[in-house]
Order: structure tokens, then sequence, then C-alpha cells
């Protein structure tokens, strides 16, 4: 039988610890940063027919520029001598069409991305250290020599295990965020008026913006519904309606054929004032820009339901009937609650939980960053165009734009949505604290409430997060660890999913 003592050894390699800090980084260059740019896609000018397109995006290894203007590769151990940001150019490729006309293609530096050590692009990273350590070390003749050795004359230790950024010479570590599961239903029931109330809720997340949607059971069974943009709670049948869901008899078997939930339903239709889909419209348009014109406000309660109602489905008109049938499934799930039928969701349950690591992290700060830089861009292209300058991309890009919003929350800890303290500095009291800080997940709750069940140890947790190491106080329970044998897994591709099920029989919603 395998000794235990020879498996751990070979398991807890300095490496293997931070793995999936030093992986969800790696897979935010390989992904991350493009998906950003694909998001946004073109840069429109508000000059006709004048655009910039955006295109592949790259990330060089981290490098110095001296006051001579001589550019070195920069090694972790002189960034944190010399207080230097371990950071690495950020090249865009753009195309400008002038008036539809197609200028020359350029490859751009937009700014200068924090590098995480022993990452990829790290310069310590075994594929290209010889030749980092031969421009600044100018040490020659390392082919013999092994990795822990060339690690020592790049002045670092070799158990380092990486995982975490230098800003301005400082160690900081960004650490694992623990949230709920965006994009899933989740039931739970709540006192209002006096009496318990039935809900809905969805956390609908796409592309940086995060909505909540929320169906609940008001009095006499009437589903109400609220999301963002709407000022007040809309009736379920109306929005219903609205999606384009026009018919009383489609929108009950939408939501369900069994008689239970269908004799609640027929109140809802008795109880509904808008009978099509262009009156529901009207009405949302009335709530959403009173006082405009008719045009307007048809107009932007379009707007209202394509972008801030439930956006992970799409945010075009062709995705309005999915977001009809999710609505019609979270309708369900409220009345299948107050029949008895299911119990409340558990907000504690690790299936009901996500895990946001550098990489995620690191993909929202930047998303910030891009969108501001574009606004920058924008306006000096306008103004070149104004004052007749040819229009490039190389004088209309300013780096520290973007540079300037990468790293001031990596210094401070202030990450975009107004939480504070992701970035911290690391403990470096000893190995183990190093370990320890670099492995810790923090739950957004409020620490001055008593949250006794998210503090509480949960069945789920079990192999997930370490049962003993949590600190003593207000942090309890909240500011967890992983287990010692945790990994964490990473999301499928939701369209491979789509093709397997659609593959076993399952009728596609829309023609996809």
């Amino acid at each position: 039988m395998l000794d235990t003592r020879v498996l751990a050894r070979a398991y807890f390699t300095h490496e293997r610890l931070v793995k999936h800090q030093i992986d969800s980084f790696n897979r935010f260059i390989d992904e991350g940063l493009q998906r950003v740019i694909d998001e946004q896609g073109v840069i429109e000018l508000d000059i006709p027919d004048t655009y910039v397109e955006l295109g592949r995006i790259k990330v060089g290894t981290p490098i110095i520029k001296e006051a001579e203007g001589t550019t070195m590769p920069l090694l972790p151990a002189d960034a944190r001598l010399r207080n230097l940001n371990y950071a690495a150019p950020i090249y865009l490729e753009c195309t400008v069409y002038d008036e539809g006309k197609p200028l020359e293609t350029e490859i751009v530096q937009i700014g200068m991305l924090p590098v995480m050590v022993k990452s990829k692009i790290c310069n310590l990273n075994p594929s290209f250290i010889d030749a980092v350590l031969e421009r600044a070390r100018k040490v020659n003749n390392l082919q013999s020599l092994s990795y822990e050795e060339k690690l020592c004359i790049a002045g670092e230790d070799p158990y380092d295990p990486g995982g975490y950024f230098i800003i301005n010479g400082t160690e900081r570590a960004l650490v694992t965020l623990e949230d709920l599961s965006p994009n899933k239903i989740l039931l739970e029931r709540e006192e209002k008026y006096g009496e318990m109330v039935e809900l809905a809720k969805c956390f609908s997340q796409r592309a940086g913006y995060r909505a909540l949607i929320v169906v609940e059971r008001g009095r006499n069974n009437i589903l109400e519904v609220t999301f963002p943009q709407l000022p007040k709670p809309i009736k379920f049948v109306t929005l219903m309606r609205a999606l384009g869901v026009e018919t009383d008899q489609e929108i009950v078997e939408m939501v369900s054929t069994n008689p239970e939930i269908m004799k609640y339903m027929l109140q809802n239709i008795e109880d509904s004032d808008v009978g099509s889909q262009e009156e529901a419209i009207e009405y949302i348009g009335k709530r959403v820009a009173p006082g405009q014109s008719r045009e307007y406000r048809y107009q932007r309660a379009e707007q209202v339901l394509d972008q801030y109602f439930l956006p992970h489905l799409g945010t075009d008109k062709e995705s309005r009937r999915a977001k009809a049938f999710f609505l019609a499934r979270m309708a369900e799930a409220v009345f299948e609650l107050y029949l008895g039928y299911k119990r409340e969701d558990d907000k504690d349950h690790y299936a009901n939980k996500r895990l946001k690591l550098a990489g995620d992290l690191m993909e929202e700060i930047f998303r910030v960053a891009f969108l501001r830089l574009i606004k920058d861009v924008k306006y000096q292209l306008e103004r070149a165009k104004i004052r007749g300058r040819p229009l490039k991309m190389s004088t209309a890009v300013r780096s520290d734009v973007l540079t300037d919003r990468l790293m001031h929350p990596m210094a401070t800890g202030n990450w975009v949505g107004g939480r504070t303290g992701v970035s911290q500095l690391i403990d470096r009291h000893n190995y183990i604290s190093v370990i320890s800080h670099l492995r810790r997940v923090v739950s957004p709750l409020s620490r001055s409430q008593p949250h006794f069940e998210a503090r509480d140890l949960h069945p789920t947790q079990w192999g997930r997060i370490c049962p003993s190491e949590t600190p003593e106080g207000p942090n309890c329970g909240l500011v967890k660890n992983f287990a010692e044998y945790a990994e964490v897994s990473v999301g499928t591709d939701e369209n491979e999913i789509k093709k397997v099920v659609f593959r076993l029989g399952v009728e596609p919603i829309r023609g996809e």
C-alpha cells in the first residue's frame, strides 16, 4: 500500500498549493483579455462612417524602461528592491476607418498589465528565464544549471510559490471572493406586510453587468416582477405579454400544466389590465419614461426589456422568447414553493456558490479600465479629425489612462463595485502564512451583522473548505481557507453543453 507521506510529498509541491491562482491568471491572459476586447469590438465615433475596429490583443513579458531610454527585462527581485511595478506591456491591433475607408492596421501599446509571479508571462517562466538572466544579470552558460539554481541567480527563493503581484515594490495577493451563483433561480421566503411571501430570485450577469430579477407572490396570489430600471414592480402577465407571449392559454401553459398552479395563473390572467404586446410595452414605457413622447416611451421600454431584463439570455429582440420561458420557470417555482412541492434554496450550500479567483478579478478591473481608455481614445480621435490631423491610434492612445486604472485598485484593494480589501499585502511571517494567504476565501457579507448560518460550517464544505482555519472575532466563518487537497474547477463552455443537450433531444427555444 502506498505510504500517505509519499503521496503528500508528491502532491504538496510549492507550485501546486497556489496552482488555482496561477491557472486563473493564465486563463485571463489567454481568454479574458480577448473577451473584453470582443465585447467592445468597435469604437464608434460621433463622425459619420468613422470608427475603430479592434482586433487581437497580446501581452508581452515584464519590462522596465530606464531613465536613459533603454528597455530591459524586469525580474521580480529587482521590482521589490527598486519599488517598481512588475508589469508587462499590452499590445492591441486596431484599424481606423475614416469616412468608410480603412487606414493602415496598427499594433499599439495601450498600457501596462500587472503580472502574477510564476505565471506563463512571468520572466521566471522556465521557457525564457535563460534569455532574461543573460540580459538582466549578464550570466552566460546557464544550460548546465537546474531551474532552482537559475531562480537563485534571479534573486528568488526556489520554494516561493508565486501567485501574487508586485505593485510599487510590495507583494500583493488577490484574495479569492466567494459569491452567490449568477444566472440561477434561487427560491426563498420573506416576511412582508406581516405575512410570508414566496420569492424567486436570479442574479443575471453578462459582461460585467449584474441585474437582480425578482418574481414574488403578492396579495391574492398575483405575481409581480422587479428588475433594474423599473421604478415599481410590474405584473407578471403584463411582462409576459411585452415579451411577445400574447394569448392567455400560452401564458398559462408556459408556466405549468399542473391544475393547482393553473388555478392561480387564471387569477393572474383575470387581474391583468393589458391585452396585447403593444399595450404592454406602452404600459412599461409610461413607467420608465413618464412625460416623454409616445415614440420615445416605446423605444425606451424595448431597450429596458432587451438590455436590463435577464441580460444573460441575450440583449437583442430574438432573445425575448427565451426570456419569457425563463420568467415562466421562475413563476412556476414560486407557486411550487407556495404549494409545498419545493423547499427554499439553501444559500450556504456550496453548489449555490461561485469563486472569483485572481483572473476573474483582474478581468473586472481590466473591463472598467478599458472602457475608460475607449472614452479617451474617442475624444482624442474626434479632436484630431476636427483639427484636420491624420487619424492615428498611436497618437490617440495615452497608455497611462489604462495603466493607472489597473494599478490603483491593485495598490489600494478598492475594487470596482465598491468592494474593499480585494488586494492585500502578503503576510510574510513564515512560509505557511504565505501559503495560507494565497489560499484564502472571503465572503462579501457584512462583518457587523450576525449571519449565523453563513458563519457556520456547512456539510457541503467537506473537502473544499478547511473546517478549522478561520480567524477569531468578527471575521469568524466569513474568512475561510481552502482545504489541503482542494482544487478549483473551471466552468464549461455553454455552447458545448448546448450541443450535447440538443443531441439528446432537447428542443431549442429559438433557432439555435
